[in-house]
């Protein structure tokens, strides 16, 4: 199984874990991955990072699709990809919620669907500069006629020449768009995706490929973890509740929250509800203590470096092909040691 390591979004201050990569890099990782909520941007360390390591590949799990048009992100990420040299950089999007997308980038919510639909194709058609772009979609379209046009939008060929070939991932959770994601994307990047749940995804994806006459065998589908190496699982399985209360109780309207919805499909219905409940009536230790040790446990790798390596068996036989970690140095190596891969010991 390829690992990724995750360095996610900044703080308060933007600190890249240098070492911590190259150490991943030197260990056989597959990839490293960034994000963006609002705050630092999530391309931008990666060209730094490219600059800094050889052969890992660059992902963003993910960039936000508000936060730019599909032309700019395309953009971005041909010049990051022709830094590091080539066939390294990974598109990852996401449509975040409403209330960023509105209170922060002050774009539409619109339709999500067919505003992922239409930005992927109009990236792929970029990349390709088999002609200049014209796509007349549901939700994007280019050149632009809508409200405020002037009418004279030129189609316009990339100057450089890109990559054609680089990857979209998608990060999808809801039936309608993990189906999109394995049509239109070469990766899924899935929302609450733990052992066991493949059954519920699978015909979705299935699906998804049927539709565009394509195969699994390329299709990447990269979960996510947090590795703790710990001796008291106690401890660690409650340092990780507050950012699930925060996510599920609080990230998002009450009406529209994936991470809730999530959490539901996994079977903890009556707990995501009492958590989103609490969580907006401002209770938030309680919110943070309604988090069900069970689900936590589920979704981490917690624990002695057996325990990990043992329960990183059931990720191996869950139909993924790569599992991106959050973890220190040590969590890293012991990964490494659990996925066997062919890593030079230091």
């Amino acid at each position: 199984m390829k690992l990724g390591l995750m360095l996610g979004y900044s703080g308060a201050d933007l600190k890249i874990p240098l070492e911590d990569v190259q150490l991943a890099e030197r260990l056989g990782y597959d990839s490293v991955w960034t994000a963006e909520a609002y705050g630092s941007d999530a391309i931008t360390p990666l060209a730094y990072i490219a600059a800094h390591t050889e052969r890992i590949r660059l992902g963003t799990a993910v960039i936000q699709l508000a936060g730019r048009t599909p032309a700019n992100a395309a953009m971005a990420f041909a010049t990051l990809d022709a830094l590091a040299g080539g066939n390294r950089a990974i598109c990852g999007i996401g449509v975040s919620g409403p209330q960023i997308v509105e209170g922060w980038y002050g774009q539409p919510w619109g339709k999500p669907y067919y505003r992922i639909r239409d930005y992927v194709q109009i990236m792929k058609k970029i990349w390709a500069r088999e002609e200049p772009v014209v796509h007349d979609g549901k939700e994007i379209s280019l050149p632009y006629t809508g409200p405020g046009a002037m009418g004279v939008g030129k189609p316009l060929k990339s100057i450089l020449h890109m990559n054609p070939n680089i990857p979209i991932f998608l990060g999808t959770g809801m039936e309608s768009t993990v189906k999109l994601t394995a049509e239109i994307a070469d990766g899924w990047l899935p929302l609450g995706f733990v052992p066991g749940t493949s059954a519920m995804y699978d015909p979705w994806i299935e699906e998804g490929l049927a539709r565009a006459g394509k195969t699994g065998g390329t299709f990447e589908k990269q979960a996510m973890t947090q590795v703790i190496v710990t001796e008291d699982v106690r401890m660690a399985l409650d340092k990780l509740k507050p950012g699930i209360a925060l996510y599920v109780g609080g990230m998002g309207h009450k009406n529209i929250n994936f991470h809730k919805e999530m959490m539901v499909r996994r079977g903890f219905g009556d707990a995501a509800n009492r958590i989103q409940e609490l969580y907006l009536a401002k209770r938030k230790a309680e919110a943070i203590a309604a988090v069900p040790d069970e689900f936590v446990d589920s979704g981490a790798l917690i624990g002695t470096a057996t325990r990990i390596k043992e329960k990183f068996r059931a990720w191996e036989d869950s139909g993924a092909t790569g599992l991106t970690i959050s973890g220190n140095a040590e969590a890293i190596r012991i990964m490494a040691e659990a996925a066997r891969l062919n890593f030079a010991r230091e």
